[in-house]
Protein backbone atom coordinates (compact mmCIF):
# COMPACT_ATOMS: atom_id res chain seq x y z
CA UNK A 1 0.00 0.00 0.00
CA UNK A 2 1.13 3.18 -0.89
CA UNK A 3 1.61 5.74 1.86
CA UNK A 4 0.54 9.77 1.88
CA UNK A 5 3.26 12.08 1.73
CA UNK A 6 4.27 12.94 5.54
CA UNK A 7 4.86 16.73 5.23
CA UNK A 8 1.36 16.69 3.37
CA UNK A 9 -0.36 14.57 7.02
CA UNK A 10 1.90 17.37 8.84
CA UNK A 11 0.67 20.44 7.24
CA UNK A 12 -2.81 19.38 6.91
CA UNK A 13 -2.41 18.55 10.71
CA UNK A 14 -0.90 21.13 11.66
CA UNK A 15 -4.28 23.46 10.32
CA UNK A 16 -5.82 22.06 13.24
CA UNK A 17 -3.54 24.25 15.73
CA UNK A 18 -5.99 25.72 18.00
CA UNK A 19 -9.14 23.97 17.25
CA UNK A 20 -10.79 23.57 20.90
CA UNK A 21 -11.85 20.33 22.44
CA UNK A 22 -14.87 19.06 22.12
CA UNK A 23 -15.57 15.39 23.06
CA UNK A 24 -15.92 13.21 20.22
CA UNK A 25 -16.34 16.34 17.52
CA UNK A 26 -14.47 16.18 14.06
CA UNK A 27 -14.71 19.73 13.08
CA UNK A 28 -11.06 21.70 12.17
CA UNK A 29 -11.82 25.05 14.22
CA UNK A 30 -14.97 24.28 16.10
CA UNK A 31 -14.18 21.33 18.16
CA UNK A 32 -12.31 17.99 18.52
CA UNK A 33 -11.23 15.28 20.53
CA UNK A 34 -8.04 13.31 19.48
CA UNK A 35 -9.88 10.82 17.23
CA UNK A 36 -11.55 13.47 15.92
CA UNK A 37 -8.24 15.60 14.71
CA UNK A 38 -7.18 11.96 13.28
CA UNK A 39 -10.09 11.40 11.51
CA UNK A 40 -10.07 15.23 10.01
CA UNK A 41 -6.58 14.78 8.77
CA UNK A 42 -7.77 11.16 7.02
CA UNK A 43 -10.41 13.38 5.19
CA UNK A 44 -8.20 15.82 3.54
CA UNK A 45 -5.11 12.98 3.47
CA UNK A 46 -7.01 10.17 1.90
CA UNK A 47 -10.90 10.99 1.64
CA UNK A 48 -14.04 10.09 3.10
CA UNK A 49 -14.22 8.20 6.19
CA UNK A 50 -14.18 4.08 5.32
CA UNK A 51 -17.03 3.56 8.24
CA UNK A 52 -18.71 5.13 11.17
CA UNK A 53 -17.17 5.88 14.70
CA UNK A 54 -19.33 4.53 16.74
CA UNK A 55 -19.58 6.46 20.33
CA UNK A 56 -16.44 5.39 22.99
CA UNK A 57 -15.76 6.33 26.53
CA UNK A 58 -13.59 8.66 27.81
CA UNK A 59 -11.91 6.51 30.42
CA UNK A 60 -8.18 6.39 29.78
CA UNK A 61 -8.01 3.76 31.89
CA UNK A 62 -10.29 1.50 30.03
CA UNK A 63 -9.47 -2.24 30.39
CA UNK A 64 -10.06 -4.85 27.84
CA UNK A 65 -9.84 -8.14 25.56
CA UNK A 66 -9.69 -5.56 22.58
CA UNK A 67 -7.17 -2.54 21.18
CA UNK A 68 -10.51 -0.89 19.70
CA UNK A 69 -8.41 2.00 18.19
CA UNK A 70 -5.46 -0.49 17.02
CA UNK A 71 -8.06 -2.79 15.43
CA UNK A 72 -9.97 -0.37 13.68
CA UNK A 73 -6.45 1.47 12.16
CA UNK A 74 -5.09 -1.33 10.99
CA UNK A 75 -8.43 -2.37 8.82
CA UNK A 76 -6.98 0.91 7.02
CA UNK A 77 -3.84 1.94 7.75
CA UNK A 78 -0.15 0.53 7.21
CA UNK A 79 1.13 -0.47 11.37
CA UNK A 80 4.39 -0.14 11.53
CA UNK A 81 6.57 -0.33 15.19
CA UNK A 82 6.45 2.06 17.41
CA UNK A 83 10.19 2.33 17.06
CA UNK A 84 10.35 3.16 13.08
CA UNK A 85 7.37 5.69 13.72
CA UNK A 86 8.65 8.95 11.77
CA UNK A 87 7.25 12.42 11.06
CA UNK A 88 3.51 12.08 9.78
CA UNK A 89 2.82 8.60 11.67
CA UNK A 90 -0.47 8.15 13.37
CA UNK A 91 0.61 6.98 17.11
CA UNK A 92 -1.57 5.41 19.77
CA UNK A 93 -0.59 5.58 23.18
CA UNK A 94 -1.39 3.98 26.35
CA UNK A 95 -2.18 6.25 28.63
CA UNK A 96 -1.82 3.92 32.18
CA UNK A 97 -0.44 0.64 32.31
CA UNK A 98 -2.65 -2.44 31.46
CA UNK A 99 -5.14 -0.43 29.72
CA UNK A 100 -6.36 -0.18 26.12
CA UNK A 101 -4.74 2.11 23.84
CA UNK A 102 -7.19 5.45 24.03
CA UNK A 103 -5.41 8.73 22.92
CA UNK A 104 -4.43 9.33 19.29
CA UNK A 105 -1.55 12.04 18.53
CA UNK A 106 0.67 12.48 14.71
CA UNK A 107 4.03 13.01 14.97
CA UNK A 108 5.30 16.41 13.28
CA UNK A 109 9.01 16.06 13.81
CA UNK A 110 11.54 13.25 15.46
CA UNK A 111 10.49 14.88 18.83
CA UNK A 112 7.34 16.74 18.57
CA UNK A 113 3.55 15.57 17.83
CA UNK A 114 0.51 16.79 17.60
CA UNK A 115 -2.66 16.12 19.51
CA UNK A 116 -6.09 17.48 20.74
CA UNK A 117 -5.94 17.42 24.55
CA UNK A 118 -8.75 18.28 27.07
CA UNK A 119 -9.09 21.59 27.88
CA UNK A 120 -6.29 22.95 25.46
CA UNK A 121 -7.34 21.97 22.55
CA UNK A 122 -5.09 21.17 19.56
CA UNK A 123 -1.41 21.25 20.30
CA UNK A 124 2.11 20.90 18.87
CA UNK A 125 4.23 19.69 22.02
CA UNK A 126 7.50 18.06 22.66
CA UNK A 127 7.46 13.91 22.42
CA UNK A 128 9.23 13.45 26.00
CA UNK A 129 9.91 10.67 27.49
CA UNK A 130 6.90 10.35 28.94
CA UNK A 131 4.69 10.53 25.93
CA UNK A 132 7.45 8.22 24.17
CA UNK A 133 7.20 5.72 26.49
CA UNK A 134 3.43 5.60 26.53
CA UNK A 135 3.40 4.61 22.84
CA UNK A 136 1.68 1.46 22.30
CA UNK A 137 0.82 1.05 18.07
CA UNK A 138 2.01 3.50 15.26
CA UNK A 139 0.23 3.86 11.65
CA UNK A 140 1.02 5.54 8.11
CA UNK A 141 -1.87 7.38 6.24
CA UNK A 142 -2.09 5.70 3.17
CA UNK A 143 -1.87 7.95 0.04
CA UNK A 144 -5.39 8.63 -1.64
Amino acid sequence: MKTADPAHVIAVARSWLGTPYHDQASLRGVGCDCLGLARGVWREVVGPEPFPIPPYSRDWGETGPREVLADGARQMMPEIAPANATPGALILFRMMPRAIAKHVGILTGPDTFLHAYERLGVIEEPLTPTWRRRIAFAFLFPAR
